[in-house]
Parts: structure tokens; sequence; C-alpha cells
């Protein structure tokens, strides 16, 4: 049976069931308003998850004998933790989880705009959002738009580094208390030795998992946001090499196969954490 490789929405419109988003690949509108709208679903179910694991948590009970999922990291923030490491207010994780369900709600209904009402085609439209119209075989599009992905993400690592060191500071295993971080490491030899495994004086196998401090995490976050933004500066402002071009194959299916990479291997250095790091992931 012969595949047509032309997957616009009027050649699948019998298996936009099975298809999922690739029925989209040439709308680049509609596509914004289903990633606009899967965010809010990721939105809903942390607020609707944390507000249902707030109605079970038993404070005197160590949460990782409860089965909980989202309360032992909002704990790791710092919030709701008291001396010792013992829950004293639960009100801050119900109030996060209303402000999750809150940005569902917004989420969903830009989603929705842009799905029904925003134009299909980006640049078809008005204002701004032309300029983030895009063609998968364009790098210089596709290279300004990571570019903003990136200082999102820049964003998000600074607002960690904000908690840890101004806003209240961060649950520390350590002394079994919170505290603010004053003085996060910077030296760019001890940070990114941990990318080699190079630790302590060392070498482990857990690489970025045997950190032991939070000065060095949150030195490493100062590194990494600095890093994104400025990458995301550069990604929007220029394009990729000539040689990149033509060591990557661009178009829609390498960069999804790209992004699902990635992925995979964030997963893996997540589980060593989950699995390894007690000071990230206190028990």
């Amino acid at each position: 049976m012969e595949i047509s490789t032309q997957r616009t929405l009027a050649d699948n419109t019998n298996l936009t069931w099975l298809i999922g988003n690739a029925r989209l690949i040439d709308l680049s509108g509609q596509l914004l308003g289903a990633h606009i709208a899967h965010a809010g679903l990721i939105m809903f179910w942390a607020g609707a998850t944390a507000i249902s694991e707030v109605t079970h948590l038993v404070p005197d009970k160590p949460m990782y004998d409860q089965g909980l999922t989202l309360l032992p990291h909002l704990a790791s923030l710092g919030w709701g933790v008291g001396a010792g490491g013992q829950v004293v207010d639960t009100y801050p994780y119900f109030a996060i989880g209303i402000l999750h369900l809150a940005a569902s709600a917004v989420l969903g209904a830009g989603g929705l705009y842009h799905v029904f009402r925003g134009s299909g085609i980006l640049k078809n439209g008005v204002g701004r959002v032309t300029k983030f119209h895009y063609e998968w075989t364009d790098p210089k599009q596709l290279s300004l738009i990571l570019g903003h992905h990136l200082i999102f993400l820049g964003i998000g690592a600074f607002l960690f580094v904000l908690k840890a060191m101004v806003f209240g500071g961060i649950y520390d295993p350590a002394v079994a208390n919170v505290r603010l971080i004053t003085n996060p490491t910077l030296n760019p030899v001890t940070i990114f030795c941990y990318l080699f495994g190079i630790a302590n004086g060392g070498w482990t196998p857990l690489g970025m998992a045997s950190v032991n401090n939070l000065e060095d995490v949150i030195g490493g976050h100062i590194w990494i946001g600095s890093l994104l933004i400025a990458g995301g500066a550069w990604h929007i402002v220029s394009q990729p090499f000539p040689w990149v071009k033509k060591a990557l194959i661009i178009n829609g299916d390498a960069l999804l196969s790209y992004s699902l990479g990635g992925l995979a291997f964030m997963a893996f250095v997540s589980a060593i954490f989950v699995g390894y790091n007690t000071t990230v992931y206190p028990r």
C-alpha cells in the first residue's frame, strides 16, 4: 500500500485519530494552538494531582511512604516545611494547585482560540504573530523559534535560583531544614566537571547526579540559565552554520526525532538523580 508523504489536514482527514499532530504539520497556527492546549492539560494534571495529594497527606508520615508524586517536589522547594523536614503547613500546596488549575484554564482558552479563531497559518495572521510562522525546511526561522524556547527555559532556571537565594530558600537534607543559598558555586571547573563524572576529587559513573551540596546545585542552575539565555539570543539573531545544515537533516520528522532523543537522554539522567541523589531528591 502506498502511503502519501503530503501530510496535510486535507490529505489525512480519515486518519486524524491515528496521526495526532502530524495532520497539522503544514498549519503553523493550529499546531501552536494544539501545543498551548497540551500545556493546559499538563497544568491541569499538575493542579488536580497536587490538590488530591493534599487531601490524602499524612503530615507525620514520610512522603516517600505515602506514594506521593508532586508534594515531595514542592517540599524540596521549601514550601510548607519546618525544622527536621516536618510538614507544618499544607496551604502552600493547595494554593499552588489552584494556581495551576487557573493557568490550565487560561492555556486551554488560548489553545482553543488558536485552533478555532486564529489563523490556521501564522503568516496569514496579523501583527507580530506572522513573525513566528515557519517552514520545516527553513533553518533560519527554526533557529529563531528555538531561540525563544531556550530563553524561556533559561528564565525558568533563574526562577529556581531566585527561590533558593531570595524567596525563602529551599530544603537542605544535610541540615534537615529550609535555608537560603547565599553562596552558590560559580567556579566553572567545579560545575562543568560534573558533566564528566568528576566530583569530590575523583571520578564517578553518576556524573551530574553525584552533586552532594545545594551550593553546587544552584551554581549549576546559574550557569545553565545564563547559557540558555545567551544561546537563545544567539539563535534568534543568527542561523545554523553551513556545516550544520549539511550534517543534519532539517525537516519536521527529523526535528521531532532530535527532540525525542534529547527527551529520552534527560529521562535517563533524571532517573539516575531520583534513584541515587538524596540532595536533590531527599528521602
